[in-house]
């Protein structure tokens, strides 16, 4: 029989006054039972935090959520507790069940004074403007930045890294970087391309300005990509497939899983050829080098040795 993997937190919940909860902020998730926690303490410490806003047309109040990390999300305070445990670094991506979040996440008016309802927010816009309130963005996903502020780490502009998002401390996100939910770094990394859903990039590694990596969330895809230690995305390359620890891709190169790739290190055919395979078949292997060829345009594979890229050490102290 399986034992259950218990998550639970005490937080603020927002509600509209239909009684529809839009979201849940929780300062301090943890992989416990609510009967674990001390939720009195808890709850005396978030209390003088709530109360109405009628501006937005909501009010908060104090919630206690206990889940079961295997099982599908359940609500929009389950689905919020998930992305909080991300983004605190209590689980790391791919490790706890998504299923369903999506179907509980609103599609909340975000403003700068917290969530309302796309609704709400249309037929109210003058006295929301009159009252110092600024819609920013109307989607399911709040930024990171407006419920976790992870130690350690540079963002540079917020509205890149969404809640859910896993970062290291030593992780820097450049204004042009972006990090979906469930995705993120597991050490010192530069991030200046994208990372989606699903994809997680090892220490030292350096995701260059518009790269992007391959997610899950489109395409019927099911490989799940991460760029391993001391890997280097060039600016404006991307990768479908998995990379090792100290593999680099050309800069504007794009690698996916059906790509051509030409063994410029490994011995030739009967014939006298170069081997010649689907990129596929070098995912997650270490050391390699993928360039293209600026004589016959064919995308290369060489081999890699030493140490891979050396981030900056004081961009990242």
């Amino acid at each position: 029989m399986t034992e259950t993997r218990w998550a639970s937190g005490v937080g603020i919940a927002t509600t509209t006054a239909d009684g529809t909860i839009l979201d849940t902020w929780y300062p301090s998730p943890a992989l416990l039972p609510l009967s674990g926690l001390d939720t009195a303490a808890e709850r005396a410490a978030l209390e003088p935090q709530t109360g109405s806003d009628e501006r937005l047309g909501t009010s908060t109040s104090v919630v206690e959520v206990e889940i079961d990390l295997d099982a599908a999300v359940g609500s929009v305070s389950d689905a919020y507790l998930r992305l909080h445990l991300l983004s605190h670094l209590v689980v790391e991506p791919n490790s706890i069940s998504l299923d369903g979040i999506f179907g509980h996440l609103p599609n909340n008016a975000w403003t700068n004074a917290g969530p309302t309802t796309p609704e709400f927010a249309a037929s109210n816009l003058a006295a929301l403007k009159r009252a110092g309130v600024q819609v920013y963005a109307q989607d399911k996903f709040p930024r990171l930045t407006d419920y976790v502020l992870p130690r350690g780490v540079r963002i540079a502009d917020a509205s890149r890294a969404r809640l859910g998002a896993h970062l290291a401390p030593g992780t820097v996100v450049m204004h042009e970087g972006f990090v979906n939910f469930n995705a993120g770094t597991m050490g010192t990394s530069m991030v200046e391309g994208r990372i989606s859903q699903g994809v997680v990039v090892g220490d030292g590694s350096d995701i260059g300005g518009g790269a992007s990596i391959m997610g899950t969330l489109s395409g019927g895809g099911s490989h799940r990509v991460s760029v391993g230690q001391r890997s280097l995305l060039g600016a404006n390359s991307g990768i479908g497939i998995s990379l090792g620890d100290d593999c680099v891709v050309e800069a504007g190169l794009y690698i996916t899983a059906g790509t051509k790739v030409v063994l410029v290190d490994e011995p030739r055919t009967a014939d006298g050829a170069l081997q010649t395979i689907k990129a596929a078949q070098l995912s997650g292997v270490n050391g390699v080098l993928f360039l293209r060829n600026s004589v016959t345009g064919a995308i290369e594979a060489r081999k890699r040795r030493g140490v891979g890229v050396t981030l900056n050490e004081a961009l990242h102290a």
